[in-house]
C-alpha cells in the first residue's frame, strides 16, 4: 500500500463541521461591507514580486523572511500574496478605477506567509479587507473604525478593544526615526537579536517587541505621538471627534505602529484577549503614499484587513455560530419501484418551493434503517413514496418532531405544507424533454 500523502505544513483543510462558523463570518462580512457601500473585486493570488518588495518594503520581515517567491518559467521572480492592499492598489491603477473617482472595494481570499505554524496562524490563511481611495479627512477612516466595530458586533464579539495611533507623514516619521535610533543604540546591550536587527533597518518594529526585557526600554523611548507633525495632530484631533459623537469608546496605544512600510497617519486595531494573549483580530490604517510609490498618481487612501481564522475561533469561543441549517424533509422511499418517483417528487418539489432543504434517501435500505437516517438529519419531516402511495399518487407525511399526526397528502397540498406556489409542471417538464 502506497504512503498517506498529508496536507502540507502549515496548509490546513478546512471540514465540513467548521465551514458553518467560516460561511458566518464570511457572509456577516459582506453584508456589512455592502451596506455601507462597498463592491467586490477579484484580484490574483500570484503577483510580481516587485510589487510587495516595493510597497510592503524590502526590509520588512514579511519581504525578508516569510514571503513565497520563486521563478516561474520564464525566469520572472513571483510571490504568492502576503496581503491584499498591494494588489488592489495595482489593479486599480492598471485598470483606471482611480481617475476622477474614489471607489470603495472589498476583497476576500487566501494570503500566503512562510512563518511557523501555531495555533490559530498558518502559512495559508485567509483574509476579508477593503480599501477606499481619494479621501483625505479623518471622517472616512472614522468610517471606516466604526463599520469594522458594526462588523465584529454582528459577529457577537462585543468585548474587543479598539487602539488607535497615527504615524504622521513620512517626513515626520523619518526625523522620529533618527530619535529612536539614538534612544535605542544607547541600550543596545538591552536590546534582543531580533531587535539588534531592526535597528538597522525597521527600528519602529521594535516598539511592537512582545519580549518582556525588553519593555522597561519601550516604556522610555520617544514616543512618535509627540513627535507628530501639525496637520498629522489635526487629523488625530478630527478622528478622535467623530469617533466620540458616534459613542465609540477606544485607546491611544502609542506603540502601535503596524508591521508594513506603506501605513500614514491613522493606524488602528481591534484586540481580544479571549484566545490567551491579547491578539489582534481586525487592523488596518491610511497609506496616502502608497498608489504613487505603486506607480499612479498621488491618491490618499485607507483600509483593513481581518483574520478569518482568528474571527473563526472567536465566534466559535462565544458561541455565535448560528445552528446549521437542517433539511426541511428526508424523502424515504418505500419501494424499490418508487425509486424514480421519489426523485421526480422531490425535484418538483425544489421548483415549486424556493428555499426547501430537502433530501432525498440514497444508498438502498429498509425503512427502519431509512426512518433512522431521516431522524438524525435533523429533518422536520419525513416523506414517504411507497407503492400505496404510487397508486394513489399521494405522499405519506410523518412529522419527525412529534407536531402533528402522519397524514397523506397530495402533491398540491405538499408543495402548500412547504410554503411553495401550487401549478402544473407539466409544461415545463415537456419543454425539457424536447429541447425548447
Amino acid at each position: 500500500m502506497a504512503d498517506k500523502i498529508q496536507s502540507i505544513r502549515g496548509f490546513a483543510d478546512i471540514l465540513p463541521d467548521a465551514t458553518p462558523a467560516w460561511r458566518f463570518v464570511e457572509s456577516t462580512m459582506q453584508e456589512t461591507l455592502e451596506a455601507y457601500g462597498f463592491s467586490e473585486i477579484r484580484l490574483p493570488v500570484v503577483e510580481k514580486t516587485e510589487l510587495f518588495a516595493r510597497s510592503i518594503g524590502e526590509v520588512t520581515d514579511i519581504v525578508e523572511k516569510e514571503m513565497y517567491t520563486f521563478a516561474d518559467r520564464n525566469g520572472e521572480s513571483v510571490t504568492l500574496r502576503p496581503e491584499g492592499t498591494a494588489g488592489c492598489v495595482r489593479a486599480c491603477i492598471q485598470h483606471g478605477q482611480l481617475h476622477n473617482r474614489t471607489p470603495r472595494l472589498w476583497y476576500a481570499g487566501p494570503m500566503f506567509r512562510y512563518e511557523r505554524p501555531q495555533k490559530g496562524r498558518y502559512r495559508q490563511f485567509h483574509q476579508v479587507g477593503a480599501e477606499v481611495f481619494g479621501h483625505q479627512g479623518p471622517d472616512i477612516d472614522a468610517e471606516m473604525i466604526l463599520m469594522t466595530g458594526r462588523m465584529l458586533r454582528r459577529l457577537g464579539l462585543d468585548d474587543v478593544e479598539l487602539q488607535l495611533n497615527s504615524l504622521g507623514t513620512a517626513e515626520a516619521r523619518a526625523a522620529y526615526r533618527e530619535r529612536l535610533v539614538e534612544y535605542l543604540g544607547g541600550h543596545r546591550d538591552a536590546l534582543d537579536e531580533e531587535s539588534r536587527r531592526r535597528l538597522e533597518t525597521n527600528p519602529l518594529r521594535i516598539l511592537d517587541s512582545k519580549n518582556p526585557d525588553l519593555q522597561p526600554v519601550i516604556e522610555n523611548a520617544p514616543r512618535l505621538l509627540d513627535h507628530l507633525d501639525e496637520g498629522s495632530r489635526e487629523h488625530l484631533r478630527g478622528l478622535e471627534s467623530i469617533l466620540a459623537a458616534a459613542g465609540q469608546r477606544y485607546r491611544i496605544n502609542t506603540r502601535l505602529v503596524r508591521g508594513l512600510d506603506y501605513y500614514s497617519r491613522t493606524v488602528f486595531e481591534w484586540v481580544s484577549d479571549r484566545l490567551g494573549a491579547q491578539g489582534t483580530v481586525c487592523a488596518g490604517g491610511r497609506y496616502d503614499g502608497l498608489v504613487s510609490q505603486i506607480g499612479g498618481r498621488e491618491t490618499p487612501g485607507i483600509g483593513f484587513a481581518a483574520g478569518i481564522e482568528r474571527l473563526v475561533a472567536l465566534v466559535e469561543e462565544v458561541g455565535s455560530v448560528p445552528d446549521a441549517p437542517a433539511p426541511d424533509a428526508y424523502v424515504v422511499i418505500g419501494a424499490p419501484s418508487a425509486l424514480g418517483a421519489a426523485h421526480a417528487l422531490a425535484e418538483r418539489l425544489r421548483d415549486r418551493c424556493p428555499g426547501l432543504h430537502l433530501q432525498v434517501h440514497s444508498g438502498g435500505g429498509s425503512m427502519k434503517s431509512q426512518f433512522k437516517r431521516a431522524d438524525r438529519s435533523g429533518a422536520r419531516y419525513a416523506l414517504v413514496l411507497g407503492e400505496a402511495e404510487l397508486a394513489e399518487d399521494r405522499v405519506t407525511v410523518k412529522d419527525l418532531r412529534g407536531g402533528i399526526e402522519q397524514r397523506t397528502l397530495g402533491q398540491q397540498e405538499l408543495a402548500t405544507l412547504f410554503g411553495g406556489a401550487a401549478g402544473n409542471d407539466d409544461n415545463r417538464e415537456s419543454g425539457a424533454r424536447s429541447g425548447t
